[in-house]
């Protein structure tokens, strides 16, 4: 803030011997001049598209005639015209209005707020004061007073570096899968019996086997095989027949491999043997899943009974009952689970390339959304997607990243309708986030806003689009809390906003624009804020010198007015 006098401060002690409670508004003109004031901010600065002026004053005792008015009104003036702001007025003990009032004797402080809305021609102009004395029927202008420069436009420097999201694939070069058989054994027994190996789930079994023996995407991993007996026999001898059941469930499955001569059939630690025992568990759930009309009453009665050997004949005394135990529920439970484990090695990034051209339609939905983030030809990128999109158009993430290309290419209304189409697909922060930067960059800021609040879920580039609304609403604050962590020109520009410079040169140094032409423009306000006049040279030097342009800006700039006669351009 800078203490300013109309005229000169030493006026002051002519004024109390001149003016008296009889003047008029003659002599109100001619020591106008001993009206102190203080400006806040000077030069003026554009906020949140909104200039604000801020002025403390006083007026001094023996100067406010008795029964004068005076009408003080800010307005900033520029070549085609003026914006004035709002009048505020003031006048003597004797005369007659609503204005404040200011002691002859005493003279008077007064405090002045008020914002106008900025427009461009704004930024060559000045604060002036006009002021309108008035006694009675009488009205004198007063010669107008130049209060203030303005208006400094920096916060326009922000640049349009929204992010728009890219929907990722999930595509896993190398899955895990297995295959499995179900092999179910007589009471007592652990011998496989020829009809169980026809089966579909055991044909199946084998049938992976043969056709994929030699199939070079495929690792074979293990075999592990759990079994289990039924719960109506003594516990020792249903822990035995587990084992054996075990046993016999890999030697088939064993078999099956080394008839197709997989090498890994041969060591034994390819298998894992899990004999479970009796399976009361497995009892229990086939009971409530059956349409057993007695079945509630069966669970209650065996849960009866905490001792297992208790239990077991009861189970056996019921399934001599119950045919449906004995016929559906037990045989089921008298079996080993055989799965063969294996690995399937996707395709390698030549071989997606390479399809994505000449078969996309063998390419699964996560494959074709991989292969496009192998290359960085937009044009290329887009293809793959359009594919992606023709081949699963249920798919919001195709139709996203179809925009997603589009805006990076410059096509803001066809990405915009691509990412509308994906957010019809399925409502998603990401497409939401997207449609926000499009709606930042229209203009319309609450959109944006509304849209990237309900995007929050999309990730830290969502914040760093809020971060940019809140440096155009003048939400320093804001603007630095989202863009936390973030080494940008937007995020230098906002911590120099927000008043912290030094940090903002820290930050802009760690930045991709540090060396761009607006890069060094914002490093250049940076030394004038810090006062680094070499900076603000050497700087301006480099802006200039890649783009012209920003000559004729920098000596109009009040950014570097106190320099402006050595900036060397």
């Amino acid at each position: 803030m800078e203490h300013n006098h109309l005229k000169g401060i030493a006026m002051l002690a002519a004024t109390a011997l001149v003016v008296a409670g009889c003047g008029g508004l003659g002599k109100m003109e001619k020591y106008a001049s001993t009206i102190t004031h203080t400006v806040d901010p000077d030069p003026l600065i554009v906020k949140g598209d909104t200039v604000h002026v801020n002025i403390n004053g006083n007026f001094p005792g023996k100067y406010f005639y008795k029964k004068a008015q005076v009408e003080l009104t800010p307005a900033i003036t520029y070549a085609t015209g003026e914006t004035p702001l709002k009048m505020a007025g003031f006048q003597g003990e004797g005369a007659v209005g609503n204005y404040t009032v200011v002691p002859y004797e005493s003279g008077k402080a007064f405090s002045y707020s008020d914002k106008v809305a900025y427009t461009p021609a704004m930024e060559q102009s000045q604060l002036m004061l006009k002021i309108l004395g008035k006694q009675g029927k009488k009205e004198k202008p007063f010669e107008a007073v130049k209060l203030a420069d303005g208006v400094i436009t920096t916060p326009y420097l922000v640049q349009s570096d929204d992010r728009v999201i890219m929907a990722p694939d999930k595509f896993v070069r190398v899955t895990s899968h297995s295959a499995s058989a179900t092999i179910n054994y007589l009471v007592a027994s652990e011998v496989v019996r020829p009809n169980e190996l026809k089966d579909q789930d055991v044909k199946n079994v084998a049938d992976f086997v043969k056709n994929n023996k030699t199939n070079p995407r495929i690792t074979w991993k293990g075999v592990s095989v759990d079994a289990w007996a039924s719960p109506e026999g003594e516990v020792k001898m249903n822990e035995n027949l587990a084992d054996k059941r075990a046993a016999t469930g890999k030697r088939w499955i064993q078999g099956v491999l080394k008839a197709n001569k997989v090498d890994a059939a041969k060591n034994d630690a390819f298998f894992t043997l899990n004999p479970r025992g009796e399976d009361w568990d497995g009892f229990k759930s086939a009971m409530e899943a059956s349409t057993f009309a007695d079945k509630d009453l069966v669970l209650r009665v065996l849960q009866m009974y905490p001792d297992v050997t208790k239990r077991e004949q009861e189970i056996k005394n019921m399934a001599a009952t119950y045919k449906e135990i004995s016929d559906d529920i037990l045989p089921k439970l008298r079996r080993s689970e055989i799965s063969l484990n294996y690995e399937v090695n996707g395709y390698s990034d030549e071989e997606l390339a390479s399809l994505s051209k000449t078969n996309p339609d063998t390419l699964n939905v996560e494959e074709l959304l991989k292969a496009a983030t192998l290359t960085s030809d937009l044009n290329e990128q887009l293809r793959i997607y359009r594919e992606a999109e023709r081949l699963f158009p249920q798919d919001y993430r195709c139709a996203n990243n179809v925009g997603y290309v589009l805006f990076q290419q410059g096509k803001s209304a066809e990405a915009e309708a691509q990412f509308q189409k994906a957010n019809g697909i399925m409502d998603n922060p990401i497409s939401t986030n997207n449609l926000g930067v499009i709606a930042r960059q229209k203009g319309d800021r609450a959109k944006a806003a509304e849209l990237f609040a309900k995007a929050t879920a999309a990730g830290p580039d969502v914040k760093y689009n809020q971060g940019i609304i809140a440096i155009q609403n003048g939400d320093y604050s804001s603007a630095n809390s989202s863009m936390s962590g973030q080494n940008t020109f937007n995020a230098a520009l906002a911590k120099m906003l927000g008043g912290d410079a030094a940090g903002a040169g820290t930050i802009l140094a760690a930045s991709p624009e540090k060396d761009s032409a607006i890069g060094h423009y914002l490093a250049a306000i940076i030394a004038a804020r810090t006062n680094n006049g070499e900076g603000v040279r050497s700087n301006l030097a480099a802006a200039v010198a890649k783009d012209a342009s920003l000559k004729d800006k920098a000596l109009k700039d009040l950014e570097f007015r106190n320099y402006k006669d050595s900036l060397g351009l």
